[in-house]
């Protein structure tokens, strides 16, 4: 149908100056001082403002969505980091629609909309692409999402006025720090309520629109409860949102977190403070609150780290961020072994898988540097073999079992150089690394839960037509509840294992 392709003129390109310049939030926050923790706040004070003005029933205290909190069987399709608005986040949907179309709801998880949000924005990145999929669509917000201060975000999938503009930012630190911010900090792009009208024409308002009850909150989906944070622009969550997040996840019913900033990425376990003590990790790894996943974007790839927790119990972490935006390179992942006992590279996974990933950057590198003479290109064949040797790992498929002297020689040039990076060197990144060419490494994956058992499938999106006609599954999971009320992961994918 047509509102799944493509807008001709949807090249999106971090080579224009404009999408650097509407991002420099970012920075400021990063350097100067972030009122996102204020501003989050003061968003869910108007949620309750808005209904009591139109007589609507006001956000449940919980911010819980029970809708599907009485069914036996649920289907989840979540897509990480999708928004760029062309042809890298369009792949996505032909396969979305051949083996998720059937599912319950979807979740877009962290940066709904590059590069900086604003309502207008969403036209192409959200509504668009997400016409045909027939079930309400939920979402946190990452740290794109609150170039804008959120507005977007919260007129998109909160139902928060498109004419209200974003809460007033509040600066802390010595004067000329508040001055600079107050001149400089990029404020939500005018909209009205006839933008918002002429874009919700993609989707159907009645069974398509979540009616989300804040930029966090948390689903009952069956057996399961799934909990959305909102991380803003530096990754961590504030107080109010600390004490909800701890309310929340109390109970027996297992839980998975939905995050905008992955715990484990790069074989290493990153912080998530909360305003005033303590770290969202804390709240996972804590046995009370029955936690079995941890699914996380912004890095826009697929990793699979199941990881062992020193009371026995294992907790799959998943970055699942490849819905769309640039590919952020898997050959500059180390072997995970360097987490042992807690996880090992056996029980690792990734895509695109290191030697792709390493063949795709070197082909890059050679336009960029090599002046496209092929000098700096490997074949996947070859990166396969080279990158086994670097992880010191066995190859994961056939590969020669010889490596030109050329090949070695462009592997030492191109594996150092940048190919990755969270914000601020994200947008450098997307700027050296963002293409429409096919292949695609694109991803998402479909959460499948029913009594006491869990599946989690990774499916590719290469954007070749007979990955459409037939997709390719790369990566399943399932967990089951033990006798002792344990949940026990075990890989499906052939040639790995999670114990």
């Amino acid at each position: 149908m047509g509102a799944r392709l493509a807008p001709r003129d949807s090249r999106f390109s971090w080579l224009r100056p404009g999408p650097l310049i509407a991002s420099r939030n970012d920075v400021l926050a990063r350097r100067f001082g972030d009122p996102t923790d204020d501003q989050r706040r003061e968003w869910l004070r108007r949620l309750d403002g808005y209904a009591r003005a139109t007589g609507a029933p006001p956000p449940p205290r919980d911010r819980l969505v029970t809708r599907y909190a009485d069914r036996e069987r649920v289907s989840v399709a979540v897509l990480g980091d999708p928004g760029e608005g062309d042809a890298s986040q369009y792949v996505v949907v032909p396969v979305l629609e051949r083996v998720a179309d059937d599912t319950d709801f979807a979740v877009l998880c962290s940066d709904v909309v590059y590069p900086a949000g604003g309502v207008r924005a969403y036209a192409d990145r959200f509504y668009r692409p997400y016409a045909d999929y027939r079930g309400p669509i939920y979402a946190l917000p990452g740290n794109h999402d609150w170039y804008d201060g959120l507005s977007g975000f919260m007129t998109t999938f909160c139902d928060a006025p498109p004419d209200a503009g974003d809460p007033e930012p509040v600066f802390t630190g010595s004067w000329w720090k508040r001055i600079l911010l107050e001149r400089l900090w990029r404020r939500a792009p005018a909209a009205t309520v006839e933008d918002v009208a002429d874009m919700r024409w993609y989707r159907d308002a009645e069974s398509q629109q979540a009616g989300q009850p804040g930029p966090y909150c948390a689903i009952d989906a069956g057996p399961v409860r799934l909990v959305l944070i909102d991380t803003g622009i530096n990754g961590h969550i504030d107080r109010d949102q600390g004490e909800w997040l701890r309310e929340i996840s109390a109970g027996d019913r297992p839980k998975i977190l939905l995050t905008g900033r992955p715990l484990y990425t790069y074989a290493q376990r990153q912080d998530s403070p909360i305003e005033g003590g303590g770290d969202v990790n804390e709240i996972v790894t804590d046995p009370a609150f029955n936690y079995v996943a941890c699914i996380g974007g912004d890095d826009h790839n697929y990793q699979r780290y199941p990881v062992l927790q020193r009371d026995g119990r294992t907790i799959l972490y998943l970055v699942a961020g490849g819905s769309g935006a640039y590919l952020s390179a898997t050959h500059q992942i180390p072997n995970v072994d360097r987490l042992a006992p807690a996880v090992h590279e056996e029980d690792f996974r990734c895509y695109p898988l290191r030697g792709d990933s390493l063949a795709h950057f070197s082909r890059r590198y050679d336009k960029l540097l090599g002046f496209g003479l092929g000098r700096l290109v490997i074949s996947p064949e070859e990166a396969t073999v080279i990158m086994a040797e670097r992880v010191g790992i066995e190859p994961p498929r056939s590969s020669p079992t010889t490596v030109s002297a050329r090949a070695r020689r462009a592997a030492d040039r191109v594996f150092p150089l940048p190919a990755r990076g969270s914000a601020p060197a994200h947008n450098l990144m997307s700027l050296l690394f963002d293409s429409n060419a096919v292949p695609q490494f694109k991803s998402f994956l479909r959460l499948d839960v029913e009594g006491d058992e869990i599946v989690v499938s990774c499916w590719a999106a290469t954007g070749c037509r007979e990955h459409e006609l037939n997709p390719v599954l790369e990566d399943r999971l399932r967990a089951a509840r033990a006798d002792d009320g344990r949940w026990e992961w075990r890989s499906e994918t052939p040639g790995r294992a999670v114990p």
